[in-house]
């Protein structure tokens, strides 16, 4: 069974708890870009990792006018092999659903690497030079009516991911929204091809992360780094990203994370003791940020599925996180709780409480 992810992010803002699964910190100390690392990795998790634009909010927030640069948690390295990425937060790139045309991608720019694609209107894809203006297709999740929209205005591919997230949500992303209807409607002839939101690049987080988020300057043309490059967040340019040498000395900005993956098979029921005795809770999920964090963790597991806090009240004939703390009548115990899947789609589930899965934690 799945369910309406809507309703249960609604059910969760019931849930008298702090709502952040990870907390920034800046660190107002001047160091480079390894000796945050380990202070931050010493004293909390590790270096800030980005994934989305509230976050980006939240660094800008911290840093309390401090009109300088902080480092965050990217790095670049020469022994890096450059990977595809969706420019939207949590969709993942699949190798095997891809749409390439005949011999691409062949990053034969002469005047740089290809290394952000363009779609054709048969909807086949190349890769071009990110910094060759072309029209460009956006994806909007808060419009009903038309989710997708044709830009006909000649940008580089990081113009066109900033207008898109700055007027919509983001440059289209996965091969689920190019396969929509919709999309093939907006075609003409008008354009040879289009930017779509893939990209590639050499650039990682420090805690492994796979977030394709990216917050460049607009004269950033992503070069590929001889040497290791870091990046690094600019307040007073509305914390966009530069990448500097990491020997340069800067505060820097750590993040605590307050959700683990326990990876011990354990029935629902254990899974909720464990998590109240050494943390806090079976984790709660209020918001789709939360969803795709937490997804980072469970890709971790040695379990198809794991527990979340989530359990069925038959009497009600509802679902409920654990964290409503509402009164459990175990004479209607259905014995039916949530899982998440450990891969894939990431979808909600029930199972039976006697099943044994690894869990989260907050």
């Amino acid at each position: 069974m799945q369910w309406s992810l809507i309703l249960l992010f609604l059910m969760a803002q019931c849930c008298f708890i702090d709502c952040q699964l990870y907390q920034f910190h800046y660190i107002k100390e001047n160091k480079n870009w390894t000796e945050a690392q380990q202070y931050c990795r010493e004293k909390h998790t590790d270096l800030a990792t980005v994934t989305n634009m509230k976050d980006m909010k939240r660094l800008i927030n911290i840093s309390a006018g401090d009109q300088s640069e902080a480092w965050i948690g990217l790095i670049s390295k020469p022994e890096f092999t450059r990977t595809w990425f969706w420019s939207l937060p949590g969709v993942e790139f699949n190798e095997s659903e891809t749409n390439w045309n005949n011999n691409e991608p062949t990053d034969r720019g002469n005047q740089g690497s290809e290394n952000c694609v363009a779609m054709y209107q048969d909807l086949t894809w190349l890769d071009d030079l990110c910094q060759r203006p072309e029209y460009f297709l956006c994806y909007d999740e808060t419009n009903k009516t038309h989710k997708y929209h044709l830009i006909k205005e000649e940008k580089t591919w990081q113009k066109a991911q900033s207008y898109c997230r700055e007027k919509h949500t983001d440059l289209i992303s996965g091969t689920k929204q190019l396969q929509d209807e919709e999309v093939k409607k907006l075609m003409d002839s008008e354009f040879k091809h289009l930017y779509i939101g893939l990209f590639r690049d050499t650039w990682r987080w420090s805690d492994g992360n796979s977030s394709s988020f990216r917050h460049w300057n607009l004269q950033f043309n992503n070069p590929e780094s001889n040497s290791g490059q870091c990046a690094m967040t600019v307040f007073d340019d509305g914390g966009r990203w530069k990448n500097m040498n990491c020997d340069e000395r800067k505060p820097f900005i750590c993040y605590d994370d307050k959700v683990i993956l326990i990876k011990e098979n354990k029935t629902w029921e254990e899974a909720l003791t464990y998590c109240r005795v050494n943390h806090h809770d079976l984790v709660t999920i209020t918001n789709m940020d939360d969803r795709r964090w937490i997804q980072e963790k469970v890709k971790n597991a040695s379990t198809p599925f794991v527990w979340i806090g989530l359990r069925f009240n038959c009497s009600m004939n509802v679902w409920f996180w654990v964290c409503n703390n509402w009164a459990w009548d175990e004479q209607n115990d259905c014995n039916m709780f949530g899982v998440m899947e450990a891969g894939g789609e990431y979808r909600w589930f029930q199972r039976n409480g006697s099943e044994r899965f690894n869990f989260i934690c907050s």
